[in-house]
């Protein structure tokens, strides 16, 4: 008899624990939903503060024959670090253009730097009583003044450039970089050159990198990615930081450590970021590239020669660098490879130079 009793008691504490488990685990799964609503609405909300479309025609480049789909087709994104501290957030100049391409097809992504002295012709259109021949970075600064638009000139020039299209934009400007990457806890860089650069935001200090594998605030970050004068015979470049920071920043923005820091970058996005991607589109690109391998992404270089010009110093592109890169992002946006470059290398070769 009190066999059965016992049996009884344990069957007894054996269903409460069951229970308990249950409801344990229900707890568990009602707060991860709630959770991924508060991520949802908070980023949504972000998104749509940061949100701007370029102003066109069809809502599509020129160079393109039908509308994309984020996450289906190929298709390109231009970044754009916007320098406006001198300005009181107005009127800014691009201090950084990377075009970086992604094909769903291929699960392959490619940057490419486009740099910021690349001599180009601007109309009176675009530069009102200072058409002629400027650096690309002056794209976004003429087009806030003019109100062409800051982000649709620097993407046309960049189009103009590379004869291919670019489907969308980020804009980030210094503050938000920093801010971003305080908020992710740092970005892990293995430093390939020991350098120093000044402190963005403190006059006088200098910040000193070591070689090595080093963790870096945002505050070190934008050094990083920022010095130029100081670069060692181009053994290791600013695009080359550059972009060696973007693949540790996208490795670090995936990983699962960063989703209970959305919170605290979504209060970063709509003061500092703007971008034409729509929210739906950047869950669609967070959801196919969670996964992605960043030692796989590759990284295009355009050929050119420094000369200066009329007392300014140019990046001048080579006719072959200019086409090879060109081709080569075609090849990635697979489209075809028809050569309709409107940018004159030959213009640019026949000034006279000092």
């Amino acid at each position: 008899m009190s066999e059965r009793r016992t049996d009884r008691k344990n069957r007894k504490k054996s269903g409460k624990w069951k229970k308990r488990i249950l409801w344990i685990i229900l707890l568990i799964i009602i707060a991860v939903i709630g959770y991924g609503i508060y991520l949802f609405v908070n980023v949504y909300d972000a998104t749509q503060d940061a949100h701007e479309e370029i102003d066109r025609p069809d809502g599509k480049s020129e160079k393109r024959e039908t509308d994309v789909t984020i996450g289906d087709d190929p298709f390109s994104i231009l970044l754009i670090g916007v320098e406006d501290y001198e300005t009181d957030g107005e009127n800014g100049r691009a201090d950084t253009q990377i075009v970086v391409t992604i094909n769903p097809n291929t699960d392959q992504m490619t940057m490419t730097t486009v740099p910021r002295d690349t001599r180009m012709e601007f109309t009176a259109e675009e530069a009102g009583q200072y058409a002629g021949y400027h650096k690309i970075n002056a794209a976004y600064t003429y087009g806030s003044i003019f109100d062409y638009g800051a982000n649709k000139l620097t993407v046309e020039k960049v189009e103009q450039l590379l004869d291919i299209p670019i489907d969308e934009y980020v804009t980030v400007n210094f503050d938000g970089f920093r801010d971003i990457v305080d908020a992710l806890g740092g970005v892990t860089v293995d430093i390939k050159e020991p350098f120093w650069e000044k402190n963005f935001y403190v006059g006088g200090e200098k910040i000193y990198f070591e070689e090595g594998i080093s963790t870096l605030n945002g505050e070190e970050a934008l050094a990083f990615v920022r010095m130029r004068k100081r670069d060692v015979n181009n053994i290791y470049s600013r695009d080359e930081r550059q972009r060696q920071f973007i693949q540790a920043a996208i490795d670090e923005a995936i990983s699962a450590d960063s989703l209970f820091k959305v919170g605290e970058i979504t209060d970063i996005l709509g003061e500092n970021v703007t971008t034409s991607l729509s929210a739906s589109e950047i869950f669609n690109l967070q959801k196919a590239y969670s996964s992605m391998n960043t030692s796989d992404i590759k990284t295009y270089e355009i050929e050119g020669v420094d000369q200066r010009i009329d007392g300014t110093y140019y990046f001048l592109p080579t006719e072959e660098g200019l086409n090879k890169a060109s081709q080569q992002l075609k090849q990635e946006l697979e489209l075809e490879e028809e050569n309709t470059n409107d940018y004159s290398v030959e213009n640019n070769q026949d000034m006279e130079l000092e």
